[in-house]
């Protein structure tokens, strides 16, 4: 192989699924960029491969960079990986395949689970169009920009966000959004998978008593149309009452029209009962 950079897809969870393509790359390269050289080692182990190993995070990515095109340029083959999913989606590996580009450096993908699509997938939201935003900034003032952004929307929503940051995340997303669907996906191909299909409202309380655990990828519904957000409260409690008719419980039917209307859950449950 001529000097390459491989950007491999590597599992979000099942080694399963990790291609026999990504398998014969690995094992070929002269050496691997890794996020977590640590996580990446177990990966090799489970497949047999020996290969030296690089560190490529958020805090080195400049320097390292810099001394990976070299290598490569001089006529050595690299694979960067990231911890689990896709290189380059919300991810540092972005930079250095950027990087490449401008060096004149090939580039070939050798493609592997995504934590974003699979959600979506499995999420039973709208996908025929979306908006991957990734995570959400730390910082209070780009946070809320960024949110204020969102506000009218009208794609399906899909962010990341970590189990400990997931309740201050909900809060401001229901505070900024006002209340929508929501598809909480957690543990995505782990024994554990769940995904959870409620409302904003409700997954704001959902966490009360209990800590969120793993990683979470949140599908929010788009911002609804001018004419189906001015529904009045006798057509939405109607509509919960068709639902019910159709065999749908008091609460879910409640749940379903709040979601797709300016009304509260609890108001249109005081109305069906």
């Amino acid at each position: 192989m001529s000097g390459k950079l491989y950007v491999v897809g590597t599992p979000i969870g099942n080694l399963g699924d990790f291609s026999p393509r990504a398998v014969e790359v690995l094992s070929s390269v002269d050496f691997i960029a890794a996020e977590d050289t640590r996580v990446t080692l177990k990966l090799l182990n489970h497949f047999g491969i020996k290969k030296e190993m690089v560190s490529y995070f958020e805090h080195n990515k400049r320097q390292r960079g810099e001394i990976i095109c070299q290598r490569i340029q001089r006529g050595e083959t690299c694979a960067i990986v990231t911890d689990a999913g896709m290189p380059a989606i919300s991810d540092p590996g972005e930079d250095l395949v950027a990087l490449c580009r401008e060096w004149g450096i090939d580039v070939e993908a050798v493609p592997g689970p995504t934590a974003f699509a699979t959600a979506l997938a499995v999420s039973g939201m709208p996908s025929g169009r979306f908006t991957f935003e990734g995570f959400l900034s730390v910082s209070k003032k780009s946070r809320r920009e960024h949110l204020e952004e969102l506000k009218d929307e009208k794609r399906t929503i899909i962010l990341y966000e970590a189990p400990h940051k997931l309740v201050n995340t909900l809060n401001d997303l229901f505070n900024t959004l006002g209340d929508r669907k929501i598809a909480l996906v957690r543990e995505l191909t782990k024994l554990h998978e769940e995904v959870i299909r409620t409302t904003l409202s409700d997954a704001v309380h959902l966490y009360d008593e209990k800590s969120p655990k793993g990683e979470f990828v949140l599908v929010i519904d788009g911002k609804a149309d001018e004419a189906q957000s001015q529904i009045t409260h006798e057509q939405a409690v109607d509509e919960a009452k068709k639902l019910v008719d159709k065999g749908m419980s008091v609460s879910a039917a409640a749940k379903e029209i709040a979601a797709k209307s300016p009304f509260k859950k609890g108001d249109i449950y005081k109305e069906l009962i």
